[in-house]
């Protein structure tokens, strides 16, 4: 009997960033590579600078529709079962660009990030890791009922972090970097929320603990 082939889970990848050197788009790409590395999944990575937009502006969107660029940005989003980003902080919050392109989705029905899985690293010549800007970036892929990993992979004063062959100095970094990559893409993985089974666990308490009467 011919095995039956196990389907492979799709992350897809990208840094909102348009800058060439960008230290974010180095960590992303490091990111892809390890997940790229470990069975069972198929990771696509993309430019930011790829899908093309205007910024937000509702005349554009009555007189001409969703941006082309936006519309196939949606379509990575909605094929994932995760999505995996590496986001600058800018002034402590989240980068214009990105911004602009979440606002744009939002105007999608069904918006294309709800429900989904993501998970946010980021890489800032700071010493606190983007601390400040994982609050804000993840914000409002929250209010849109996107599922943001609660742990963060920071990297900082990353303007030193990487060298001329875009590989980590620091092996602490790759090793934790990894670390937090399969732990997040396990917990994607689930089929099941905690919650799905709630009216099973009830039955089975009130049969295994009987009132006392």
């Amino acid at each position: 009997m011919k095995e039956a082939k196990v389907a492979s889970m799709k992350i897809f990848m990208f840094a909102p960033v348009y800058r060439k050197d960008s230290l974010n788009k180095k960590l992303i790409r490091l990111a892809h590579e390890y997940v790229e590395s470990l069975p069972g999944y198929e990771a696509e990575l993309r430019e930011f600078n790829d899908f093309k937009m205007p910024l937000y502006d509702g005349d554009i969107e009555v007189n001409e529709g969703i941006p082309q660029g936006i519309l196939e940005l949606a379509e990575k989003i909605k094929a994932a079962d995760a999505i995996i980003f590496s986001s600058p902080e800018y002034n402590g919050g989240i980068p214009g660009v990105f911004k602009n392109a979440i606002d744009w989705l939002s105007r999608m029905n069904p918006v294309p990030v709800e429900g989904k899985q993501f998970f946010l690293m980021t890489a800032t010549p700071g010493s606190l890791a983007g601390a400040r800007g994982n609050h804000h970036t993840r914000w409002p892929l929250q209010i849109l009922f996107a599922h943001v990993y609660p742990k963060y992979f920071g990297v900082p004063r990353a303007d030193q972090a990487f060298d001329e062959n875009g590989k980590f100095k620091d092996k602490k970094h790759e090793a934790q970097m990894q670390k937090l990559l399969l732990e997040f893409l396990t917990y994607a993985s689930r089929k099941e929320t905690p919650f799905d089974n709630l009216d099973v666990f009830i039955e089975e308490q009130k049969h295994s603990h009987p009132s006392q009467h």
